[in-house]
């Protein structure tokens, strides 16, 4: 009974953990598939967390919060793609910039609004859904947040629009052959953006899920390198929505596995515990990244001649 109630527990925390990871993956593959390689995905995500926790606390309302987050992310994902398929700036350079850039406005605008209040701030999060009852034995599985179920509905719609849809189409054209694309009519431009606004938008959201439901407050390492995980599991996934289910569960069992093996008291340095998650990522990523098969444009930018 006992193993029984751990497993659901881990179980459960593994959906939260990968919650934001199923976002910030999903929007990089919008990224990715249309032939960009967004490295902003950290700095938008804590743009994301920051401007969602700080408009819902403002506001009052978790909804506008939640639009807030949205729109900053699409903001961030039109900048990359200004600098990156407008401008041709390089792909590496642009999104490092971009990461630089959100990050640092984000904290200086916490600071003026906050000030530097030695306890961090804190709102009224999403609340849980209750499936189950208290009293049954699944409800810790069952019971999660709305944006949980969101992101997990979100990756068989993901893969409708990429594998079945015209727009879906036009990304992969323009993320595997840009010329050819442009040759047929598209406007290979246009594509791009769109796809990086969309990708900006859904990391936003992985971003304001730990402040606005898992947290409730912001900090300063709240992304804790989740984006860099991101563009690990984009390539363990195979650039291929469904894939990014797992991805982010096997990350995600294992941050909460740590968590609770140091909770029962396992005599281990706790930056073993740490190191774990990232340690099982790299390895699967090894093994995943063998087979894996980038688009053919990625970090290639396109010029019409």
């Amino acid at each position: 009974m006992e193993f029984t109630l751990f497993l659901v527990g881990l179980i459960a925390a593994t959906l939260r953990v990968a919650t934001p990871l199923i976002y910030g993956t999903l929007g990089e593959l919008f990224s990715e598939r249309s032939g960009v390689l967004n490295l902003g995905i950290e700095g938008t995500m804590f743009l994301g967390a920051f401007v969602g926790f700080a408009a819902a606390s403002l506001s009052g309302s978790l909804w506008i919060g939640l639009l807030a987050a949205i729109i900053a992310g699409l903001l961030a994902g039109l900048l990359m793609a200004l600098l990156s398929v407008r401008l041709g700036v390089n792909q590496h350079v642009a999104g490092l910039g971009i990461t630089l850039l959100t990050t640092g406005l984000s904290l200086y605008a916490f600071r003026v609004i906050f000030g530097e209040s030695k306890v961090p701030p804190s709102i009224e999060s999403f609340p849980m859904l209750s499936i189950l009852p208290e009293t049954h034995i699944l409800a810790p599985i069952t019971n999660q947040y709305l944006l949980t179920f969101i992101g997990l509905a979100l990756i068989p719609v993901v893969w409708w629009i990429i594998n079945k849809t015209r727009f879906g189409l036009q990304i992969r054209a323009v993320g595997e052959n840009p010329e050819a694309a442009d040759a047929a009519g598209l406007n290979v431009y246009a594509i791009r953006t769109a796809a990086l606004a969309i990708g900006g938008s859904l990391m936003a959201v992985g971003g304001a899920f730990l402040t606005m439901a898992q947290l409730g407050s912001f900090t300063f390492g709240i992304i804790a390198g989740r984006g860099w995980v991101c563009i690990a599991l984009i390539i363990f996934a195979n650039w291929k929505a469904v894939n990014v289910l797992w991805g982010a569960l096997i990350f995600g069992g294992v941050q909460a596995l740590q968590l609770r093996l140091q909770t029962l008291g396992f005599k281990l340095p706790y930056e073993l515990f740490l190191s774990l998650p990232y340690v099982v990522t790299i390895i699967a990523l090894t093994i995943a990244g063998r087979n894996s098969s980038a688009p053919s444009a990625l970090l290639k930018p396109y010029r019409r001649e």
